[in-house]
């Protein structure tokens, strides 16, 4: 009977040790992927303490530090009005209201970029999820994600991030 408690104890450490490595992992691949990001060169750089000034807490949390708004809490995924988005951090001009459509997702979604000159894409594996990352190639904000299913004529389902955009009327 002893034998068999001192099994079942060795299994649950087992278990505990195998989870606590799981999480390290993945902590592990986050940081890489966040240091890749942090070492690209953008045209508009600043620091943490900068960005704050300029930036609510939510809007640095997601555009610098690569975060993610609750769906549906965002101001702009219900947004109808004609016009144009804008990365919160730098004002360049990322996405047109012409090709935002309703995805459903709670996210204001688009598929395709107004530039593709401003708007980036690079491999995110963070989570332990394959996805490719959206990010601002002036100054590298984090917008959100891109997906293979959005509507014709690209196919693409650009999900951003309110917090990363900015829009204007006209």
């Amino acid at each position: 009977m002893q034998v068999l408690r001192y099994l079942v104890v060795i299994k649950r450490t087992m278990k505990r040790i195998l989870l606590f490595a799981c999480i390290l992992v993945v902590a592990a691949f986050s940081s890489c992927a966040q240091q890749q990001a942090s070492q690209q060169k953008f045209a508009v750089t600043k620091t943490d303490d900068e960005w704050k000034k300029m930036l609510t807490p939510e809007q640095f949390t997601v555009a610098r530090k690569a975060g993610t708004e609750r769906a549906f809490s965002g101001k702009y995924w219900d947004n109808h009005e004609k016009g144009t988005y804008y990365c919160v951090c730098c004002g360049v001009p990322l996405f047109s209201s012409e090709t935002k459509f309703e995805s459903g997702t709670g996210w204001p979604s688009f598929y395709a970029p107004l530039n593709k000159k401003y708007v980036g894409e690079r491999e995110d594996d963070s989570y332990g999820m394959e996805r490719t990352e959206v990010y601002c190639t002036n100054c590298g904000a984090h917008l959100g994600h891109v997906f293979n299913d959005g509507p014709a004529p690209t196919g693409l389902r650009y999900c951003m991030n309110s917090a990363s955009l900015n829009f204007k009327k006209g």
